[in-house]
């Protein structure tokens, strides 16, 4: 094995450029995968799937079945890897990380991934078979040959994986998830790791509201003094001024912000314009077959500040925004598989998380196999370690499933717990250096002139562990406000990096997290710009007018904390430590550098801040609701590596001096864009994309190949494998003549493959195709609905696709008689989910609509659980938001206005925050949601009489608009008899 590989050094030099050839090296020496599935697949012999049921998914939570003809589109069957793959990978990434190997950071393109450690053609072969045989569509084959994603109904996943499809209500909202472990024919087990995308529970973000947390810390205000943290201040506090003068600010890097909603951009460069950045929209690219783009309230802020801090940390990186679609079974985690399959960046930064005990043995095994490929790619991946301390399970003292003995265990959040992730944690500066520059402190600016200062900290800011359990707590939270931190229960071994630094564990695990910065809501907030009304404070009813941080009415700042801070940021500084020591192909796995300085006792001390007081336990005066057993125990603060804040935060100057410089061969860093000539495009119509490769700094023109891959590469190619199609450069630059048959959101992935002194990069652009060809059709049934006064009725949605149509339906409607159908309440049922859309297939989709004459219902929160992505209030006092609303000022809505507001909210917000309108909503535990006209007067307002909607016969016509165009629409409508 040496020999081989001193000979394919002396290759590497013959061809004068290392990484290209060395790459070559090692795939041609790799062997073709063999074939590991010998027997035919069928449904006679079947075995179960051990670990494929979801944690949550359990029978005291369960609430009903889910109907058969329930559309589930871009399910997935997922790969593992053979025991000589994975011992071959393990090895490989190894070597990657080893200066002393003749492999050290020779990364793989995601193609030879595929050739090296994916599926054998002939097996990806029997699995679509099979899959087809059962009713299923196979939408696409992954690029890494690891994943098949297939569409079809519930009642086909019952009978295809012996399971059935259910509803559970979990921590106040509804889900749906198998209710049993599945079953696979015994052909393929062994080679499957998961059947993914069969339930919607979603990775939480990791941030918190500001006002959540009182008191408010002591940017300077103008307004009232206090402090925030604005981008200035990070620099100062962490040292980046130097650098960032030097103009090294991330040029030639490349940072993938993943997320699960959509953004307004206006917000990005809101953020940007009043932090006196230059504006600069990120790349969006959205995860193929995840449905048309949509915001959803909490992940819609999540991912504004990602993208906003990440940007004013490195501000010359390339910003890539991965995120998935209106498909509920689509989530974060399908947005890092697709950013490291298509390698969309270097850097991989991911705010979300669960916690281990939630998430099944078998989605680990998945997870983890996808996180191993972006390393052996060389893309670092950076997560949030959590802000529920040491209890990532904790949700709320009044939710009882799971059961508070459960959410208080002692547990970390993956995947900041994988041995593949560089886990980022949470500090807090003290109280005692919040206060101001006058009173002695020396650490902020005074505000004298009555306007605000954009950076007012003065140099590094003594820093603890955070927790602000006890404040929150106090303040009305039920959430607790720490910095995640612990034992891994999931990987009992210890990784081979984790040692040689004072404090680690001799507890045969991997420990969490691996660095910390300032994440606290209270000591001190940051600033951020976002449309997301959930991100707002009591009474706000804006965010960052007239390029200013301020509401323009209130003027409220819009504030946070949460490790969700702390990992951008640490993504934006790792790509200006790329840049400053020349790593311009990524550096993979940090962590093997990272605790080999910190074990160097001076260079911790001269580089690291050593976080030693504080801890990230809950607090025992909070009581049993909050805390219990061990939970008001861990973690504490040392010397040296803590479980609460790991080897602690860094002075970023200090740091990149003591990293060692790249002594490979330097590549220039380069940039890949990808443009159309039309962004919206009619069914098989011709559009040129170019795409244009540029060198980041100097002169020169890039000189070789970009691949492209369409759609995930499969599926341009009938779903039969995972080539990508190759474009030759000439100047710079080179075109693809894109033609898609089929309509909706196309993503088109390039990736430079880099020359003898140029480092590859990726571009990417999303076309949408539409037109007139392109729609479905809308049905009601009944074509008359009789409805006795005061009780319900319930009618039959269906939408049919034509022309190849697939994607996410917005309904809205009107009636003849606003007026007499005030205190009518519509219940959005089964079948079309928790923001009122319906998600088409290439075949039809059904949903249940409930419609209400019960004044009493629109009006009272009896029985009244909170729905997933919306906050209930009491209709007394005021209405629900819905997931992707605005908030304006409570009121009463016609009712078609009310159920628009609520179903039409994702698609309204993306064209214009105007438009969003408060419904108001109930959502009741055994119907799903509740959209509710809200006329009249009710009892909980002095008691008045509630009227019930008045007899007589009214049309009510309902209007479906897809997500993404709107032009494409289609309505129906049916006679409501109120007798």
């Amino acid at each position: 094995m040496i020999t081989k590989l001193l000979q394919g050094q002396k290759m590497l030099r013959a061809c004068g450029f290392s990484s290209a050839c060395a790459l070559a090296t090692i795939v041609l020496a790799a062997q073709t995968p063999a074939a590991r599935i010998a027997s035919e697949v069928n449904v006679s012999q079947m075995s179960l799937l051990k670990g494929s049921q979801h944690p949550l998914a359990q029978a005291q939570y369960d609430a009903g079945r889910m109907p058969a003809d329930t559309q589930l589109k871009g399910m997935s069957i997922v790969f593992n890897r053979s025991a000589a793959q994975q011992a071959d990978l393990e090895a490989l990434i190894a070597a990657q990380q080893n200066p002393a190997s003749p492999l050290y950071h020779q990364w793989l393109t995601p193609d030879q991934f595929a050739a090296r450690f994916g599926m054998a053609q002939s097996d990806i072969d029997k699995v679509q078979t099979w899959l087809q045989q059962q009713g299923f569509s196979v939408d696409s084959v992954a690029r890494s040959r690891n994943l098949i994603r297939f569409s079809g109904n519930a009642g086909q996943v019952e009978q295809a994986f012996q399971t059935q499809m259910h509803y559970y209500n979990v921590r106040g909202e509804k889900h749906f998830a198998p209710a049993t472990a599945l079953s696979l024919p015994s052909a393929v087990l062994s080679s499957v790791a998961t059947v993914g995308n069969l339930d919607d529970f979603r990775p939480r973000p990791m941030h918190i509201r500001s006002d959540a947390v009182q008191p408010r810390a002591n940017f300077t205000s103008g307004v009232s003094g206090s402090v925030y943290l604005a981008p200035g201040d990070v620099k100062m506090i962490y040292d980046l001024n130097p650098l960032l003068s030097a103009s090294i600010n991330g040029t030639g890097q490349s940072i993938a912000i993943l997320g699960q909603s959509s953004v307004v951009t206006s917000d990005l460069e809101s953020f940007q314009n009043a932090a006196k950045l230059t504006v600069k929209d990120p790349t969006m690219v959205i995860v193929p077959g995840s449905g048309g783009s949509q915001l959803f309230s909490g992940d819609e802020s999540e991912s504004d500040l990602d993208l906003e801090w990440s940007d004013a940390i490195a501000p010359g990186a390339d910003v890539f925004f991965v995120y998935t679609g209106g498909n509920s079974n689509f989530g974060v985690f399908d947005s890092l598989q697709y950013a490291v399959d298509e390698k969309i960046a270097n850097i991989i930064s991911i705010s979300y998380g669960a916690c281990e005990p939630n998430i099944s043995a078998a989605n680990i095994t998945t997870l983890d196999a996808i996180l191993a490929q972006g390393v052996a790619q060389g893309q670092t991946i950076v997560a949030a370690s959590g802000d529920a301390g040491s209890t990532a399970c904790y949700q709320s003292p009044t939710t009882t499933n799971p059961p508070l003995t459960t959410q208080e265990a002692i547990a970390v959040s993956y995947p900041a717990s994988s041995q593949y992730v560089t886990g980022v944690g949470g500090t807090e500066i003290s109280q005692a250096n919040t206060a101001y520059y006058t009173q002695g402190q020396g650490y902020w600016t005074a505000e004298t002139s009555g306007t605000d200062i954009l950076t007012s900290a003065l140099q590094y800011i003594p820093e603890v562990v955070w927790n602000d359990d006890a404040l929150a707590v106090n303040g009305g939270n039920t959430s607790l406000s720490a910095g995640g931190g612990g034992v891994s229960t999931i990987y009992k071994t210890k990784p081979s990096w984790q040692t040689g630094v004072p404090g680690i564990p001799s507890d045969n695990a991997r420990d969490v997290p691996d660095i910390s910065l300032l994440s606290s809501p209270a000591y001190v907030p940051y600033i951020y710009c976002s449309s997301d009304s959930s991100a707002w404070s009591t009474g706000q009813t804006a965010s960052c007018s007239n390029n200013t941080f301020r509401d323009s009415a209130t003027q409220d700042l819009t504030l946070a904390g949460g490790t969700s801070f702390a990992t951008p940021i640490f993504a934006g500084m790792v790509a200006i430590l790329n840049q400053q020591k020349g790593y311009n192909t990524g550096q993979g796995l940090l962590n093997t550098e990272l605790y080999k300085l910190a074990a160097n006792s001076a260079t911790y001390a001269g580089v690291f801040h050593d976080i030693t007081s504080g801890n990230n336990a809950c607090p025992s005066s909070l009581g049993t609701s909050y805390c219990t057993g061990s939970a008001t125990t861990d973690y504490s603060a040392t010397t040296g590596y803590d479980l609460a804040t790991g080897l602690g935060s860094f002075d970023l100057d200090k740091l990149t001096v003591a990293w060692p410089l790249n002594t490979g061969t330097a590549l220039i860093a380069t940039t890949t864009t990808v443009s159309a000539a039309s962004a919206t495009l009619n069914p098989s119509t011709n559009d040129v994309v170019t795409i244009t490769v540029a060198r980041a700094t100097g002169s020169g023109t890039p000189t070789g190949t970009v691949n492209l891959s369409i759609d995930g590469s499969g599926s341009a190619y009938g779903a039969t494998g995972s080539t990508t199609t190759p474009v030759t450069l000439s100047g710079g630059t080179a075109t693809y003549t894109a033609n898609f048959s089929t309509c909706g959101v196309h993503t088109i992935v390039a990736q430079y493959a880099g020359d003898a002194t140029d480092a590859p990069s990726t571009g990417s652009v999303t076309l949408t195709v539409g037109g007139s060809s392109c729609g479905f059709a809308l049905a009601l049934t009944p074509a008359t609905l009789t409805v006795k006064q005061g009780s319900q009725g319930s009618e039959t949605v269906t939408v049919t696709p034509s022309s190849g149509y697939t994607g996410t339906v917005n309904l809205s409607y009107v009636t003849s008689n606003d007026t007499a159908l005030a205190n009518l309440c519509v219940f959005a049922g089964t079948g079309l989910s928790t923001s009122g859309a319906i998600t088409v297939g290439s075949t039809a989709a059904s949903g249940a609509i409930t419609f209400d004459t019960n004044a009493a219902d629109c009006a009272s929160t009896t029985g009244a659980v909170k729905a997933k992505g919306l906050r209930v209030i009491p209709h007394g006092t005021g209405s629900v938001k819905p997931s992707k609303s605005t908030p304006q000022k409570s009121s009463k809505l016609p009712i078609g206005m009310a159920f628009g507001g609520l179903l039409l909210a994702g698609f309204l917000g993306r064209s214009s925050r105007k438009l969003r309108q408060v419904a108001c909503v109930i959502a009741l535990a055994s119907l799903g949601l509740v959209v509710s006209a809200c006329g009249g007067t009710t009892s909980n307002t002095g008691g008045t009489t509630i009227t019930d909607p008045a007899k007589g016969t009214y049309t009510i016509t309902f209007t479906g608009t897809d997500s993404v165009t709107s032009t494409v629409t289609a309505q129906s409508s049916f006679s409501l008899v109120i007798n």
